[in-house]
């Protein structure tokens, strides 16, 4: 096995640190531009010294039931696939999926490769763990579309809506494209297998051995059933699970005691998901700040109030979540070395249970 070319990494890391220069740079504009004098910043930091402890715990409550929701979602998906993984590893990775998507640069590839590797570590075939991964991507993105679409109607309640009507098509595309995904997921399966056969035509990777696995197990995720009911239910909490960390915005509010611009908070949340899932910077960081501050001021918020709520916000959803998860990722690593896994339990695929 031969090592990467060095001009290769450097070339990598270059583009790595244009990317944070640039994602940083986006959201400090965006931030002056919103504040504009210094005061109001201090302003803001003055509001973090009178938190509303009670409202605060229930952000804190609403970041714990929602990943440890992520890890129940992810524990049904694996037992539709033919896999049992138990709920405390499952919230354990899922912590340390946050913390590597928060960042490492190459979102998605980076955390979903990370996931398929723990499950696969703890019992799961390969098609059954890239089978969830994107079970529960289509699910999310389903879920996420539709929350967005509420966010935009209820923007527009106030207003003709006329400027807005594109966005509102474009939004309800994407739900039904989604939705079609998730249940006629072999139709991308086959996709990803032309795009995989295309690449390797005009690339000559991946080779041999590894091109016949990446088929074989692409054609098994297409046997891995999955009935219209178990569909819907598995939108329904994604769905359900953007709640929970649209709440944690909502509990931020109250602990700064600030008033909450109802007919923009759920559109600035659904944007600000957006922003932070583009491959721009890890977590979208300075950008998401910048454009949730930006929306709330908007749709009424005052700008000192604005900025206390996206500080804490941000605070415990984005680096509390980053510290929290890179120890879980030491914990799983130091449970690997020592053998301590949870003894996995597979059956097949097509005998699985669709509860």
């Amino acid at each position: 096995m031969t090592d990467e070319p060095a001009p290769s990494r450097s070339r990598r890391s270059f583009w790595v640190i244009i990317r944070y220069a640039v994602g940083i740079g986006l959201g400090v504009f965006i931030l002056f531009l919103l504040v504009g004098q210094r005061g109001q910043f201090t302003g803001a930091l003055r509001h973090l010294d009178h938190l509303n402890y009670a409202w605060e715990s229930g952000a804190v409550l609403a970041e714990v039931l929602s990943i440890v929701g992520y890890g129940y979602l992810q524990k049904r998906v694996l037992h539709w696939s033919g896999a049992e993984i138990s709920l405390a590893a499952l919230t354990l990775v899922s912590l340390a999926n946050n913390a590597i998507a928060y960042s490492v640069p190459g979102e998605p590839a980076v955390s979903s490769a990370y996931r398929y590797r723990f499950f696969r570590r703890h019992g799961a075939s390969g098609a059954s763990a890239g089978w969830t991964i994107l079970t529960i991507l289509i699910a999310q993105a389903i879920g996420m579309s539709l929350l967005l679409l509420v966010g935009v109607l209820v923007a527009l309640s106030g207003s003709s809506g006329v400027h807005a009507r594109g966005t509102v098509i474009v939004g309800l595309f994407v739900v039904v494209i989604a939705g079609v995904l998730l249940i006629r997921r072999d139709l991308l399966l086959r996709f990803l297998g032309l795009i995989v056969r295309l690449g390797r035509r005009v690339t000559g990777h991946p080779r041999g051995d590894v091109m016949e696995r990446i088929e074989s197990t692409l054609q098994r995720m297409r046997d891995i059933p999955l009935s219209n009911g178990a569909a819907l239910r598995l939108v329904i909490m994604a769905t359900v699970l953007w709640l929970m960390d649209f709440l944690i915005l909502v509990c931020c509010f109250g602990a700064v005691h600030g008033t909450i611009p109802w007919s923009g908070v759920l559109l600035a949340f659904g944007v600000s998901q957006i922003v932070a899932s583009l491959p721009i910077i890890p977590g979208g960081l300075g950008i998401v700040e910048g454009s949730l501050a930006v929306i709330l001021v908007a749709y009424g918020a005052k700008k000192v109030p604005a900025l206390a709520v996206v500080l804490v916000y941000r605070l415990l959803t984005f680096w509390l979540v980053i510290v929290v998860g890179w120890i879980s990722i030491g914990v799983i690593e130091w449970r690997v070395r020592h053998g301590v896994n949870a003894e996995p339990l597979e059956t097949s695929a097509l005998s699985a249970t669709e509860n």
